[in-house]
């Protein structure tokens, strides 16, 4: 495949950006967060893993709605109903896979990504070779609590009060919950300051991102409270890593829960990273990430 910038047709005549770095016969596709976050976390990926002593291919993408991709009026219901769906963003994935002549990869997701990993590689799992679910729980409860308990850790009561006040009255654009969110982005999600993912303008993906969450990382008020796929995990066939940051807003003690549950699994945990612990600490990160696609390669990879 080559390398650089591509624009893709779907089938529902929607166009996605797409971008391949990186030489060799190993592919690796990444998956974004939010969801409506963009892929400029995988933008080093290859470049890492090449650190690492690793020659991948490393493919990545803006879904429907992000960034470069199209964006569509999901202000019309018709559009918001087929298109904000779980369905339609997992389904996309293997359009993407199809379109760009992928078979036997690698897939990643972080947060959102892995929620798609994990749902791919039940569906899908027959075009895998290895699945790296980073950040992202199988049951988003767990995560509610989480993250309730991290307010704790950084944020006196009075701001929780305050915070839950705005929640419960619509208040999100009140400066000072915005504040209070800022603290726990920088604690949690990016500890590396200043982060290379805040950007001056709107750059989209906001209506996905509401859609599926809602207003930030501590609230979840979308699609996403609904989500549960613990009963699932038992039919990933695929060698699957499992990595968190040890400082981020999902919980640890559910990713051991998701190692168990997952057949072929290995759980690994980056030091000093938060929700986005492949910017925080990409040595460790990255090392993890080599490791294991190594040994999937030369067939000594052991789960738990």
């Amino acid at each position: 495949m080559k390398t650089g910038s591509k624009i893709i047709t779907l089938d529902n005549g929607y166009h996605l950006w797409t971008n391949t770095q990186g030489h060799g016969d190993i592919h690796l596709l990444c998956l974004h967060g939010g969801p409506g976050g963009n892929h400029e976390y995988w933008e080093d990926t290859a470049e890492q893993l090449k650190k690492q002593g690793l020659d991948v291919q490393v493919t990545m993408y803006d879904q429907l709605g992000s960034l470069y991709s199209d964006q569509p009026d999901y202000s019309d219901p018709e559009i918001a109903s087929k298109y904000l769906t779980y369905d339609y963003f997992l389904d996309e994935v293997d359009e993407v896979r199809e379109k760009l002549g992928l078979d036997n990869f690698y897939l990643i997701g972080q947060s959102w990504g892995g929620l798609l990993v994990q749902e791919y590689a039940v569906k899908y799992g027959q075009h895998l070779k290895g699945a790296i679910i980073s950040s992202m729980v199988d049951d988003i409860d767990d995560y509610v609590k989480a993250v309730n308990r991290r307010r704790q850790e950084v944020l006196p009561q009075t701001e929780i009060d305050f915070m839950h006040q705005c929640e419960q009255n619509d208040d999100y654009d009140n400066k000072r919950y915005q504040e209070d969110v800022n603290i726990l982005n920088i604690n949690f999600v990016d500890r590396k300051q200043p982060s290379k993912l805040y950007h001056l303008n709107d750059i989209g993906g906001s209506e996905v991102y509401h859609a599926f969450q809602g207003d930030n990382e501590f609230v979840i008020t979308g699609k996403l409270k609904d989500w549960h796929f613990r009963d699932q995990l038992k039919n990933i066939k695929v060698p699957t890593l499992i990595t968190f940051g040890e400082e981020e807003t999902m919980p640890i003690a559910t990713a051991k829960i998701m190692q168990k549950e997952i057949p072929n699994s290995r759980l690994v945990t980056t030091p000093d990273g938060g929700h986005h612990h492949m910017v925080d600490n990409p040595a460790v990160y990255y090392k993890h990430l080599a490791d294991f696609i190594r040994q999937v390669e030369d067939n000594s990879f052991a789960g738990k």
